[in-house]
């Protein structure tokens, strides 16, 4: 039961996140991840970081822990209400990473990248749904609705 980052993707030099929608000759089409979704096309110059792709850091040097299972964490045991926001003091967001990630590694991650992560999950939380969610959903369904649903 997790996110779905497949398809949810970082690009420097352009706030917030973005879901892939298709590839391009010179880039690819995004749609940003907000309330009014604008797409727009990433050129190839670019750098796109997929979020299921990324990990952080953690104190054995040969580990290092996906996002999708750092907002698991967070989700088990804050749900959608942080104790903290982008703009929290270092202290703050540090003592917020440990309670999630007791052994992240204090020397290689830094407190912009503690503020990406609550920016992310804030974001992620808002406008993807969690897969436990999803199944909750599809259970609900009758198997009616099931069946015409696999039809259209």
């Amino acid at each position: 039961m997790s996110f779905d980052l497949k398809e949810i993707a970082s690009i420097s030099g352009m706030p917030g996140l973005y879901r892939i929608i298709a590839p391009t000759r010179n880039g690819i089409i995004v749609e940003s991840l907000a309330e009014k979704p604008a797409r727009i096309v990433a050129q190839a110059r670019n750098r796109v970081s997929i979020l299921q792709e990324i990990s952080m850091y953690t104190n054995d040097a040969e580990t290092t822990v996906p996002l999708t299972d750092l907002f698991d964490r967070i989700r088990n045991k804050y749900g959608s209400e942080l104790p903290v926001n982008a703009r929290s003091n270092n202290e703050e967001l540090a003592s917020f990473l440990e309670s999630v990630l007791p052994d992240y590694d204090q020397e290689r991650v830094y407190a912009s990248d503690m503020k990406k992560l609550v920016q992310w999950y804030q974001l992620v939380n808002q406008f993807l749904p969690y897969a436990e969610e999803e199944k909750e959903a599809e259970a609900s369904t009758t198997p009616d609705e099931q069946q015409d649903q696999q039809e259209a």
